[in-house]
């Protein structure tokens, strides 16, 4: 593992689900480059496309910035959405606002909240309704 800090900020496009996955699939690569251990790379990995996921399906745009230091990798995405009206329910496993499309589609289960604060050592969550929802993620190595 480096013993340098390295940051990189990714954006989001809300809908776009062909590139659904990319943002947190270049996360994990750059996690294996850097030689981070497999079972850290696969939490970081859940983490990052759980948030990427809920962009592309419930807001207009985000960002994502990526912090590795050599004791943890810290994730912020902030998005531009619809907000979150009740966090606590949001976080129950199972409940979704997700659209019959996007449940055709495989997704929307309600289970992106609860796997990102399952996997991640330090979890925070804030949403305005009408503005936005920003994550505060750390996972230590």
């Amino acid at each position: 593992m480096t013993t340098a800090s390295f940051s990189r900020v990714f954006e989001i496009h809300g809908g776009d689900l062909a590139n659904a996955g990319r943002v947190s699939t270049e996360i994990k690569d750059l996690l294996k480059r850097m030689g981070i251990s497999p079972e850290f790379v696969r939490r970081v990995a859940i983490v990052s496309y759980e948030a990427e996921m809920n962009v592309v399906m419930y807001a207009r745009h985000a960002v994502l910035a990526l912090t590795v230091t050599p004791s943890a990798v810290l994730l912020d995405v902030a998005d531009e959405g619809p907000g979150i009206p009740d966090v606590d329910l949001a976080m129950q496993e199972g409940w979704s606002t997700a659209t019959p499309e996007i449940r055709e589609m495989g997704f929307g289960a309600g289970m992106g909240l609860p796997n990102i604060k399952r996997n991640s050592d330090v979890f925070s969550l804030d949403s305005i309704v009408g503005l936005g929802t920003r994550l505060s993620i750390r996972v230590n190595v």
